[in-house]
């Protein structure tokens, strides 16, 4: 019995056995000739350069296995060309075979071994001995070239088993994964399988585990109380939940959305949705189905609707209030000039005052219109709202009555935060007037200002009034909403606390509930405090004149009108343009202006703020002053830059923020105001801009 044949392990496939590249250089077209004749039976592949630097071309994108290299070139010569072929990391350790006819002494065959070269070969040829030598370095190319591809493939080898074994531990791992997330989807998954019965009450047959998450209540509630399920759906949903039934009956499939009431006494908003069948061992229609939590969906679709409904408010509010705030201007205007020629003796004074009233009061609402959708214009400080408080508390006990208490909690350490305090005091008010009206008259307001876990500070205005519903306090804050009577208030109060706070960083809510009160909460960054700054007091009324030369640009003829009656009543000179390129026209006349007054919002592309920084770039010592009925929320950027009356405004107001503006330092340089002639000494006045009447400070 023969022996059995032994198994060899299988060979590896062949390498393609790779081809060398030779590099011939040589000047000498027969050199080089001969030398491609000599070793064309290596089956190499033989590349010739003409020079050194044609030969330093072709290493930048060929590799070789052997360099043949005449010394003696016209140019570079073979030693220069060898020295740059070392250099290069690529091609460094290619071999380089010297070929010369003229240099055979020890001398230069030193050099040529100095300079990288592995062998010298002389001229004439011998075409054996040249193809020997060559043949060795070619070989030795090959065998590197065979050794590291053989070694690559190696690794690769290496490489794509540990991937397979690698990617097979990580199926496992997967896998194991997989069926431990399945379970813990079985045990807390928020949908709800269910089967009940198709008519009503619907009784619950089988309920899956997963409805205690969602409703509060085990499986067994539903199975035991054939009523429990639909009893629980909020009563005014009830008559849509049996329509979705009956549309079961008819085409084998429903879908509704309701509330249902769960175990912690809230609603949530449920999608119902199924299929009519049969049950297997009874034969009776059988309804199966899932529930599905829809409340936060719901809910942040509720608030999309709010805030593009509050959005939608606050667009059309700055569409109009440039435009009705010039209307405002010109009427509160030109009612003080009729007071101011025609004094008390005037017949129809009281009238002009009743004008007079209702312009202040569009102005207050065109403010709070303005406050609400954030863009107004704000001057905040650093301001510590316990100082805040405790100052505005006398105002504030006065404004809602002796029946009712006020007490303040102020915080243990300063709270300073970035507002504008006559904002800040207009939104305490507004906090503090709603809670009296809430209270009917009789009850107790505390005031609290705390500390914020996340660095901010809060002021909290609690009162122990009846409380809202939610469906009420998720609308308090929207523009015109309003429990009140008709005629009580006009629903703008908190619209403006809410766009207040907002436009200073901050955010605003309520917790409330009927029974129990209500609580205002507002959050504002807090910052370090700061070294308070003196004001400079404002020139009083009657030292607000001048004799100063003002170019005054607005483009609403009637405001105009109005600003120059004004200005020349005070003394001063005026100059006008309607618009910015007929101011700049005037300004680069020579006329000596002391003082630019410009309307913010103008038409033909240039605003008053553009017109402002080119006119400063011309003349530094020109004082500005702008006024608007409406600037947006850009404004926030630049604000501080010019000084600014708001529309609309007075005789009075007005002529105490120029006397102010001409009185005060320079901006950008800190030089004294202008020693134009003027009718009597003036006190500097502040470089803020003031509140027309009606404002913040004034309407309290």
């Amino acid at each position: 019995m023969s022996p059995p044949a032994v198994q060899f392990p299988p060979e590896p496939a062949p390498f393609d056995r790779p081809r060398a590249k030779v590099l011939i250089v040589d000047d000498d077209e027969r050199n080089a000739f001969a030398a491609s004749q000599a070793l064309e039976a290596l089956g190499q592949e033989l590349v010739v350069a003409r020079s050194g630097p044609e030969a330093l071309r072709k290493l930048l994108t060929d590799d070789f296995a052997v360099i043949l290299l005449d010394l003696h070139m016209p140019g570079m010569d073979g030693y220069e060309t060898a020295a740059l072929i070392r250099e290069r990391r690529r091609t460094r350790d290619v071999p380089i075979v010297f070929l010369t006819a003229v240099f055979r002494d020890e001398g230069h065959i030193f050099k040529a071994y100095s300079a990288g070269a592995v062998d010298v070969v002389f001229k004439p040829v011998d075409p054996f001995i040249l193809r020997s030598k060559v043949q060795v370095l070619v070989d030795l190319h090959i065998k590197r070239l065979e050794l590291a591809q053989e070694l690559e493939s190696r690794q690769r080898l290496m490489e794509e088993h540990a991937r397979v074994q690698a990617e097979k531990l990580e199926a496992e791992r997967s896998l194991q994964a997989s069926l431990r997330r399945q379970q813990a989807i079985q045990r807390a998954l928020p949908i709800v399988f269910y089967s009940r019965a198709a008519e009503p009450p619907y009784a619950a047959l089988t309920v899956s585990d997963s409805v205690k998450g969602l409703t509060g209540f085990d499986a067994a509630a539903f199975t035991a109380d054939p009523a429990f399920g639909f009893e629980r759906v909020h009563p005014d949903d009830r008559p849509h939940v049996a329509r979705a039934q009956e549309e079961a009956r008819r085409s084998g499939a429903y879908a509704c959305e309701y509330r249902w009431l769960c175990a912690d006494g809230t609603y949530k908003t449920l999608i119902d949705q199924g299929i009519r069948g049969e049950d297997l061992d009874s034969g009776e229609p059988v309804l199966f189905g899932t529930l599905l939590d829809n409340t936060e969906r719901r809910a942040l679709e509720e608030a999309l609707g709010h805030a593009r409904k509050m959005e939608a408010v606050g667009q059309l509010t700055g569409g109009v209030a440039h435009d009705f705030n010039n209307l405002l201007t010109v009427i509160l205007g030109n009612v003080d000039l009729i007071q101011r020629r025609g004094g008390e003796t005037f017949p129809f004074a009281r009238q002009v005052a009743a004008i007079r009233q209702a312009t202040e009061r569009g102005a207050a609402l065109t403010r709070q219109l303005l406050a609400f959708s954030r863009r107004q214009r704000l001057d905040p400080i650093a301001v510590d709202l316990n100082d805040l408080v405790r100052d505005f508390s006398p105002l504030l006990r006065q404004a809602v009555g002796e029946a009712v208490s006020v007490q303040l909690e102020p915080a243990d350490a300063p709270a300073f935060v970035h507002v504008d305090p006559a904002q800040m005091e207009s939104a305490l008010l507004n906090l503090a007037v709603n809670a009296r009206d809430a209270m009917e008259g009789a009850g107790s307001i505390t005031v609290s200002i705390r500390a914020d876990a996340d660095g901010g500070h809060r002021m909290i205005v609690r009162d122990t009034g009846p409380g809202m519903a939610p469906e009420v306090a998720s609308r308090i804050f929207e523009p015109f909403f309003t429990t009140k009577d008709v005629g009580k208030g006009s629903g703008l109060g908190l619209a403006q606390v809410y766009g207040f706070v907002r436009q200073s960083g901050g955010e605003v809510g309520v917790d409330t509930a009927l029974g129990r009160g209500a609580a205002f909460e507002i959050l504002l960054p807090a910052i370090e405090p700061t070294a308070p700054k003196a004001s400079p007091a404002t020139p009083a009324i009657a030292d607000a004149t001048g004799s100063e030369h003002i170019l005054v640009v607005e483009d609403d003829p009637s405001v105009l009108a109005l600003a120059v009656d004004t200005l020349e009543a005070l003394g001063y000179q005026v100059t006008t343009a309607s618009n910015a390129a007929g101011a700049l026209r005037r300004l680069r006349g020579g006329e000596p202006f002391a003082m630019l007054f410009s309307d913010v919002i103008m038409p033909g592309g240039v605003s008053g703020l553009d017109l402002a920084r080119r006119a400063r770039s011309r003349n530094p010592d020109l004082k500005v002053l702008l006024t608007s009925g409406f600037i947006g929320e850009e404004a926030i950027n630049w604000a501080s830059e010019y000084p600014m009356i708001d529309k609309p405004y007075d005789a009075p107001s007005l002529a105490s923020k120029v006397r102010a503006v001409l009185d005060a330092e320079d901006v950008a340089t800190g030089s004294p105001a202008s020693d134009a002639p003027r009718a009597e000494k003036k006190t500097p006045g502040p470089r803020t801009a003031v509140q027309g009447p009606g404002g913040a400070a004034q309407g309290r």
